[in-house]
């Protein structure tokens, strides 16, 4: 079993800034990719940015050079710098990981339970 813990939501005021981390853990042998998404009321789930093993970014055209992902592969963590932030960016922000565990023996595609991001004066 391969667990995701998402943190550090929180309110913030528009233009301002806040940090997200998350933590993968359990039976991993590795990690192909983690990433963010978001999901605001009344809408899907979108994706927000990715970050492959090898350091390869993508982002949503609506955060791209406003928000930057990092990760640390030893520690199998990850880390979205949201910039800039504007009302329309408020949701509720999940992180995702995908790769192969070692028990059970497969491949698995984890998310967290979410953590809640308010942008509002």
């Amino acid at each position: 079993q391969v667990q995701v813990v998402e943190s550090g939501g929180g309110l913030v005021q528009p233009g301002g800034s806040l940090r997200l981390s998350c933590v993968a853990s359990g039976s991993i042998l590795s990690i192909y990719a983690m990433g963010w998404y978001r999901q605001a009321p009344g809408k899907q789930r979108e994706l927000v940015a990715t970050i492959t093993s090898g350091g390869s970014t993508n982002y949503a055209v609506s955060v791209k050079g406003r928000f930057t992902i990092s990760r640390d592969n030893a520690k199998n963590t990850m880390v979205l710098q949201m910039n800039s932030l504007k009302p329309e960016d408020t949701a509720v922000y999940y992180c995702n990981a995908r790769g192969r565990s070692l028990i059970p023996t497969g491949e698995f595609d984890s998310f967290g339970q979410g953590t809640q991001v308010t942008v509002s004066s």
